[in-house]
C-alpha cells in the first residue's frame, strides 16, 4: 500500500515543484511567493513576486529564473534576493508565460497559452499556444506553435526531446531538439484519455508523470500512453516532481478548485505539498539533480 505524506499545507494555488540543492521549491500563485522546504520540514519563503502565472526553474549554474507576467520577461534571482531582467518576452505575446524548463545546455523553454484565461477558452478549433526558446544570451524566439493550452514541460536526459502537456488536447506532445535549440518533428508522445495534463516530470525508465486537476491524481505513463502507476489524491493535482535523497520521491503540489468567484481567496485553495515513493528516480530537466 502506498504511503502518502503531507509535507506542508495552508497555501493557495501551488505550482512549479522543483527539487534543487536538497530542497523542494514550489510557487504559491495566490500569495505570489516561491517557497523551499527541506527534508526536515523547514519552510523558507525565498522570494515574493506577484505574477499569475508564477513559474520558475534553475539555470545550469543554479540561478533561479522566473517567468514574470507583469514584467513580460524572464527574471533572475540573485543571491541577495533581488530580481533582474534576463530576457524580454514582450514581443511574443501580450499574455503572461506559463511553464518554464531549462535544459542541460542552458537553453530555457517557456510556453504561453496565448489567451486570457479569465475570458474562457478560445474559439473552437483554435490552438494559439506556443513554446519560446530563450538562449543563454537572453534572446527569445518562438520555436513551436499550434498548442492547445501548453502546460507542464520536461526535457529528456540526453537533451534530445522536449515533452509538452497539452491540457486542451488531452495529450503529451514531443518535439526533437535541434543543436541550436529549435524544435522539430512534432509527434504524439501519449494520449491521456479524458485527463487534462498539467505539470509533468520524467523518470530514468523513460516514463512521464503528469498531474491532473479534475480527476485529482498523478499518473505515470510510458511513451505510447500505457498507464503504469497512479496516485489518487483528495484534491486537484497541479504539478509533480521527482527528487529526494535518492531521486525516487514523487512530490505533488495539490489544491482544491475554489470556483471562479473565490479565485484569489488564498485560504480557499487549501494548497498542500504531498510526497510518496515512485518506482524510478527522476531524469532529465526539471530533475532531481537540478
Amino acid at each position: 500500500m502506498r504511503v502518502m505524506q503531507t509535507l506542508a499545507s495552508g497555501f493557495g494555488q501551488l505550482e512549479s515543484p522543483r527539487w534543487h540543492d536538497g530542497r523542494l521549491w514550489f510557487a504559491d500563485w495566490t500569495a505570489g511567493v516561491i517557497h523551499a522546504i527541506d527534508q526536515d520540514g523547514r519552510i523558507e519563503a525565498v522570494v515574493e513576486h506577484r505574477s499569475l502565472p508564477l513559474c520558475f526553474d534553475f539555470l545550469p549554474d543554479g540561478t533561479p529564473v522566473l517567468a514574470s507576467g507583469p514584467e513580460q520577461a524572464l527574471l533572475l534571482l540573485s543571491p541577495d534576493r533581488t530580481l533582474t531582467r534576463y530576457a524580454d518576452l514582450s514581443a511574443l505575446s501580450p499574455y503572461g508565460s506559463n511553464d518554464i524548463v531549462v535544459d542541460g545546455r542552458g537553453n530555457t523553454y517557456v510556453n504561453n497559452i496565448n489567451f486570457d484565461f479569465a475570458d474562457g477558452p478560445p474559439a473552437t478549433g483554435t490552438a494559439p499556444g506556443f513554446v519560446a526558446l530563450i538562449t543563454a544570451d537572453g534572446r527569445a524566439r518562438m520555436v513551436a506553435e499550434d498548442l492547445a493550452f501548453p502546460n507542464g514541460m520536461a526535457v529528456t536526459a540526453d537533451n534530445a526531446t522536449l515533452v509538452v502537456a497539452e491540457s486542451y488536447r488531452h495529450r503529451l506532445t514531443a518535439f526533437e531538439i535541434a543543436d541550436d535549440g529549435s524544435l522539430t518533428n512534432r509527434r504524439l508522445w501519449a494520449d491521456v484519455g479524458d485527463h487534462s495534463p498539467d505539470g509533468i516530470c520524467l523518470d530514468a525508465e523513460g516514463a512521464a508523470w503528469y498531474a491532473d486537476v479534475g480527476d485529482r491524481c498523478c499518473v505515470r505513463v510510458t511513451e505510447g500512453g500505457q498507464v503504469t502507476d497512479r496516485v489518487q489524491l483528495d484534491r486537484g493535482a497541479f504539478a509533480c516532481a521527482l527528487g529526494g535523497a535518492d531521486g525516487d520521491t514523487l512530490f505533488v503540489v495539490a489544491a482544491r478548485w475554489p470556483g471562479v468567484e473565490r479565485l484569489m481567496e488564498h485560504a480557499a485553495w487549501e494548497g498542500t505539498v504531498i510526497s510518496t515513493s515512485a518506482p524510478a528516480p527522476g531524469a532529465g530537466w526539471p530533475g532531481p539533480g537540478a
